[in-house]
């Protein structure tokens, strides 16, 4: 994005700046922590190395007669350490939720975000190519943007509001949102309004969504 797409927060709740004239909020939302823990650090699977890595060390110890006291003790330690990242990350994702505000206006897509120095990103609907939607079981789910040719964001501007793996043609997402298809809905009646497009129906969930466009990612 050019510079103009990149500023700082001093507007109202998750916005840069006063809306102009024409330009209303639609919807506003925020990450669910609980869902960037599990989907963006992946922390079942953390969990489960670390409880296999102290499980195999307590029964090869116990098999090679060690005590079962010592053994206690060299488990806990093995928790204690894994318990480190697990609730580093738990802390973290937290603070991105604290942090962060999603707005879709009749106009573009706002993303305010940042721990140490907030800011937000404009993504107008001009510069939109095509959204996703990808939901999960619980009702959670992600909407990443893809950008027009030559559209650019450098990915570490706006992660971990970005779409994974994406790092040589940057995608803006709103991540681990609560009920994403309510927003996905908004999303695409605004996309479509904007390019004066039929107003498209919502499918079920993890069908695609066409509009200006909105698709499964």
């Amino acid at each position: 994005m050019n510079p103009e797409g990149l500023m700082e927060n001093s507007g109202g709740r998750g916005l840069p700046e006063k809306l102009p004239a024409g330009e209303r909020v639609l919807w506003q939302g925020a990450p669910g922590w609980q869902t960037l823990w599990r989907r963006m650090f992946h922390v079942r699977f953390v969990a489960a190395y670390f409880a296999v890595i102290i499980a195999w060390k307590a029964i090869t110890s116990l098999s090679e007669g060690a005590p079962a006291e010592g053994v206690a003790i060299t488990a806990a330690k093995l928790l204690a350490v894994a318990l480190v990242p697990i609730v580093l990350s738990a802390l973290y994702c937290w603070g991105v939720q604290r942090s962060t505000i999603y707005t879709i206006t009749n106009r573009r897509v706002v993303m305010s975000f940042g721990l140490a120095l907030p800011m937000s990103v404009n993504v107008p609907f001009s510069r939109i190519e095509a959204a996703g939607l990808h939901c999960n079981a619980d009702g959670s789910g992600d909407i990443p943007m893809r950008l027009l040719a030559g559209e650019t964001m450098a990915l570490f501007m706006v992660w971990p509001h970005a779409r994974p793996w994406r790092m040589a043609k940057v995608e803006p997402m709103l991540r681990g949102i609560p009920r994403v298809e309510e927003a996905a809905g908004i999303l695409a009646r605004a996309l479509a309004a904007h390019a004066e497009m039929p107003v498209p129906a919502m499918p079920a969930r993890k069908a695609p969504v066409l509009t200006g466009q909105v698709v499964h990612a």
